[in-house]
């Protein structure tokens, strides 16, 4: 059978600043679900938060971009913002950047990563959800997970992998994408997938057309033309029978690679894999992390989710995380750390520059 699963996030409210979504908030969410499961929109539903941001964990048979879906998103988030306005809770709706739906919340202000896929006997997915970064901290691990074999030994032991994947890369400035196959293209996507302010893997494909991977890719700067907060990306990835194993992707956040975010959106910073416990950034307003619920799908239900990263063999990750922190930490209000001036664009620093720009004269 088709089942779509979609996972739709966005930041309407937290406590205290940027910390973590208040429970009450949660319970809206639930709520809504509930109703809507009641109501026969979806099949079965997840709602959980990384930091401050609402994650909703969605199967059902609509398939992508069904306006039903994302406009009970919508009116779920809408409802969780009124809530977070009447508390007080810190930045309340910041997310929703439209006063009305359209149809689709693409370009609305949530992230969304969703596919459609026809189940297997078993099947495993992997839902990952990040704070205080940007769509481009998954180019990395994507990539490590369904291109690099020294990550993934499957694709090289495993003949349902050994022909590769094919990556859906957008560049993200010009509103375009190329799909570029790997093996055989390797170098052509790293050269793209590096550059990661610019181009980010959306999704990934089995060689025989059945997709493996589906990334967030929305930049709210972007869309409203101003920093109105960070984009905590979310993806969802298939695992096993074809695909790999949960502990190859897993494998693949080991490294705590630099991201940026952070603090106001304007710093570089390593991704720290948490447990959902541990995942409330506080240090500088971080530093960013990512989490990773395991289900079993079928028929349409979600069964789960297992804490993946609640485990303690992700500790050294943690504190290689913690010593790169210290080190990015100490360069202050200087690059590295601050991100480069073009990434500064859309943040509130252009304002402070902008200031003192009567101040300068001509050098002779």
């Amino acid at each position: 059978m088709k089942t779509t699963v979609s996972v739709i996030k966005a930041d309407v409210g937290s406590l205290p600043g940027h910390v973590k979504v208040p429970q009450d908030m949660l319970d809206v969410c639930e709520e809504a679900l509930s109703k809507a499961k009641d109501d026969g929109i979806v099949k079965s539903y997840y709602v959980t938060n990384c930091g401050d941001d609402i994650n909703l964990i969605m199967a059902h048979d609509k398939g992508v971009d069904a306006e039903e879906i994302h406009e009970l998103s919508w009116n779920t988030f809408m409802t969780a913002g009124d809530l977070a306005k009447e508390r007080g809770y810190y930045g309340a709706g910041q997310d929703l950047l439209k006063e009305a739906f359209s149809g689709n919340v693409r370009g609305m202000g949530p992230g969304i990563a969703e596919f459609e896929i026809e189940e297997r006997p078993s099947e495993p997915i992997i839902v990952w959800a990040c704070d205080k970064t940007a769509p481009c901290a998954f180019n990395l691990p994507i990539f490590k997970m369904f291109g690099n074999p020294f990550n993934t030994a499957g694709l090289i032991i495993d003949t349902k992998m050994h022909s590769g994947y094919t990556f859906e890369v957008h560049d993200i400035k010009k509103g375009r994408r190329i799909f570029l196959n790997c093996p055989e293209e390797m170098y052509d996507i790293l050269s793209l997938i590096g550059i990661v302010d610019r181009y980010v893997i959306k999704r990934v494909f089995r060689k025989s057309g059945e997709i493996a991977a589906s990334v967030s890719t929305e930049k709210l700067s972007l869309i409203a033309g101003e920093y109105v907060g960070k984009d905590d990306p979310v993806a969802v990835t298939r695992a096993q029978s074809g695909y790999p194993a949960v502990g190859e992707e897993l494998e693949a956040f080991a490294f705590p690679h630099l991201v940026p975010g952070w603090m106001r959106g304007s710093h570089q910073g390593p991704l720290m894999p948490v447990s959902h416990e541990d995942a409330t950034p506080t240090r500088f307003d971080g530093p960013p992390r990512v989490m990773a619920l395991g289900f079993q799908l079928k028929n349409g239900e979600l069964q789960g989710p297992e804490d993946l990263f609640d485990d303690p063999s992700f500790d050294g990750a943690r504190a290689k995380a913690v010593e790169i922190a210290d080190y990015m930490r100490r360069h202050g209000p200087f690059q590295p750390h601050l991100l480069p001036e073009q990434e500064l664009e859309y943040t509130t620093l252009p304002d402070v520059i902008e200031k003192m720009e009567d101040r300068f004269e001509a050098i002779e």
